[in-house]
């Protein structure tokens, strides 16, 4: 549960393909009882098309996209922990503008090859492990001027969470 001295703020859970943005945000938003958004969920169908072909999305795709998760997240009236991986400062910027409010990005760090291992024992998704490059290659870290929070993947999901937790109440 989130302390009474933490803001109610927006959370958008980042990171490349594999490193955990629907485990985490969902142990995330349940243990701050907030409401969790899955962002692939509002992806267009020819983006999920794209990438199930494994083309990856260029930034012409991603805008729209980008842009409907930051109206919705202008217009939730209650606090949101959005799913998104957010990869470039551009895009991050751009969520932070369309919704006009305070966000606190939660980037999930982790190493290729435990990335690459997660992406190949998943199951039902459309992200081909083939994308995890071109992924990486687009990532852009969270610089010191940005709201966020960096954290290891490596641990089991709720020790990550319970770090997130810890360092929002610092």
């Amino acid at each position: 549960m989130a302390s009474a001295a933490m803001p109610r703020r927006h959370f958008v859970v980042m990171g490349v393909a594999g490193s955990g943005k629907s485990t985490i945000g969902e142990l995330l938003a349940r243990r701050l009882d907030y409401t969790l958004v899955e962002g692939d969920a509002h992806h267009p169908a020819e983006n999920i098309a794209k990438m199930s072909a494994g083309v990856p999305l260029d930034d012409r795709d991603r805008e729209p996209w980008l842009r409907s998760l930051g109206t919705l997240l202008r217009d939730s009236e209650i606090p949101v922990v959005l799913t998104c991986s957010a990869l470039k400062r551009k895009y991050r910027d751009l969520l932070r503008e369309v919704s006009g409010k305070d966000i606190v990005f939660v980037y999930l760090h982790g190493d290729r090859e435990l990335l690459a291992e997660r992406m190949n024992h998943r199951t039902g998704h459309f992200m081909p492990p083939s994308l995890l490059e071109s992924q990486l290659a687009s990532l852009e870290v969270p610089g010191e001027d940005e709201h966020y929070i960096r954290v290891d993947i490596g641990p089991p999901p709720e020790t990550v969470v319970g770090k997130i937790v810890a360092a929002l109440n610092r």
